[in-house]
């Protein structure tokens, strides 16, 4: 089986990255080792929130709030989380994080939604079968 050639961005490059169910983009400050310290620039898409080992599970334990990465936070990031270079301008951090809970927000309503119709039908077929 070929081993997937990983991706080694220069220092000072803008890459793409995943960071605990977040994607960012970010400013490559020191490669070496098994990781690479990017400063976050924005985010793409924002964490999900809850227990990510029970996803879509209200009923756990200890469900987790997970905050966006800071704008200029540094963070060490394996090179296998390191997607590639950014394409085109970065957007400013304020905006991308607002598009992307935006976003988080509008894909967890419409999952509430699909589910509180599926609940409706599953409850009028429940009366049906009786």
């Amino acid at each position: 089986m070929q081993q997937k050639q990983r991706f080694i961005p220069e220092q000072g490059s803008i890459v793409t990255f995943t960071y605990k169910s977040g994607d960012y983009a970010g400013e490559v400050m020191e490669t070496g080792g098994p990781r690479a310290l990017i400063k976050v620039l924005a985010v793409l898409k924002h964490p999900e929130q809850g227990d990510l080992h029970n996803p879509y599970n209200p009923d756990v334990p200890m469900f987790h709030e997970r905050r966006a990465l800071s704008y200029t936070e540094k963070t060490n990031v394996p090179y296998g989380d390191i997607s590639g270079l950014y394409p085109g301008e970065v957007p400013s951090y304020k905006e991308s994080l607002t598009r992307a809970v935006a976003a988080e927000i509008e894909a967890i309503d419409r999952l509430k939604r699909w589910a509180e119709r599926g609940l409706e039908q599953l409850r009028q077929l429940e009366k049906e079968y009786k």
